[in-house]
């Protein structure tokens, strides 16, 4: 049998997003893979994570079943949040070094990511993974859009094969010139398995909230992007005494949540409830104390929401805005959930009030989520890749 084409992944750290597929990729022994993790952390440094503004430190391993290289990164500030914070003098000696038949970058604005784009250009196949989506463009005229055109067709015209993660992302590729012929579906996706499994469910009770009540649960960063105030103020607004609202995780908008929260009328605070960042291991368990996940983003830059598909893992219905990437793939009006205009609070209440007068309907929805979500697996990512190398 002829050798493994061998081909070089190119991304910033270990994240719990994609070490599974990198390790499924390797143990389908299709393709000969290696890592190679650009932002030059230690394999037990915690990593600092600015939205969250705390070090997150995963309690799963993701350094796991594939070979990996950490390189040298020598930013004066390193980080993922900026062009300047991965620069690795050595990247591209360290990648020929190795001699991939083809190159594979998780997103190029880095400084280093960048080079190695530029650099392999007719030299190796290069494909490439992002999730940016037109989501956030404005249709007017402007000069600043038409150079943003010219400069991102630039960029993509380096690349073979773009691997699309979902509709708004192809939609976004084909904009910028890349042909039908070199685009490859690659979703995204999270650990279906391990949200799927049955979990020890958390007492409802120890949280404050009653088992009868109905909880509407937003998971994430609390960012102005993500927009935790607009399903705050609808919440509030909903008066609905069987209702309870849970936040999950931390960010700069945190203390403002809660001083808002904390002036309320009593009767209404009570129902409104707030969790710090949880680990990986224990947000199967978070889901469940949840009916409906909502994700009311406003952007820019919400190109996805991978909350959702963990929410539908576990079973949730979901009320996902209109500025979330992954909306028109993952909701089915009405079936699994519901879609909203990020800046039409009337619009999420009405939302609201309709699935507590359906609570019923709640648990078919949950299942309708995790059929859908099942097709939205590591394995598919494993598949594009192997399509990709097969074309190369």
């Amino acid at each position: 049998m002829p050798p493994l084409k061998k081909l070089a992944i190119i991304t910033t750290h270990p994240i719990q997003y994609n070490a599974p597929w990198f390790k499924l990729l390797n143990e389908r022994g299709t393709i000969n893979v290696k890592v190679f993790y650009t932002w030059g952390q230690l394999e037990h440094q915690q990593k600092l994570d600015p939205d969250f503004g705390k070090n997150v430190d995963w309690d799963i391993p993701l350094l796991d079943g594939y070979p990996y290289q950490f390189v040298e990164n020598v930013s004066a500030k390193p980080g993922s949040h900026h062009f300047n914070g991965i620069d690795n003098p050595g990247l591209i000696n360290e990648i020929e070094f190795w001699y991939p038949d083809a190159i594979l970058i998780l997103g190029w604005c880095f400084k280093s990511h960048l080079k190695v784009l530029r650099h392999f250009k007719g030299k190796k196949p290069v494909i490439f993974r992002g999730d940016s989506t037109l989501i956030d463009e404005v249709p007017a005229f402007s000069i600043k859009k038409m150079a943003r055109k010219t400069f991102l067709s630039w960029i993509y015209s380096h690349i073979n094969i773009a691997l699309y993660v979902g509709t708004a992302n192809k939609a976004y590729y084909n904009k910028y010139g890349l042909a039908e012929r070199q685009l490859i579906f690659a979703p995204h996706a999270i650990d279906n398995e391990r949200f799927m499994k049955p979990v020890s469910k958390i007492d409802r009770m120890a949280l404050g909230i009653p088992n009868a009540a109905a909880v509407f649960i937003f998971v994430g960063k609390m960012e102005r992007k993500k927009n935790p105030f607009l399903l705050l103020n609808s919440f509030i607004e909903l008066d609905d005494a069987i209702a309870h609202l849970l936040f999950v995780g931390n960010g700069v908008l945190e203390t403002e949540l809660k001083t808002t929260v904390n002036n309320l009328p009593a009767l209404l605070s009570e129902r409104i409830h707030f969790l710090p960042f949880q680990n990986q291991l224990q947000m199967p368990s978070i889901y469940h104390v949840g009916d409906v996940l909502v994700l009311p983003s406003k952007g820019p830059g919400e190109t996805w929401g991978l909350a959702v598909n963990e929410a539908m893992a576990c079973g949730k219905a979901v009320l996902v805005s209109d500025k979330c990437g992954c909306a028109p793939d993952l909701i089915d009006e009405g079936v699994n959930g519901y879609t909203f205009k990020s800046t039409d609070k009337e619009g999420l209440i009405a939302k609201m009030k309709s699935l507590l007068s359906h609570r019923s309907k709640l648990q078919e929805m949950g299942i309708q989520s995790l059929n859908k979500i099942s097709q939205w697996n590591f394995g598919e990512i494993c598949s594009g890749i192997e399509r990709a190398m097969a074309k190369l």
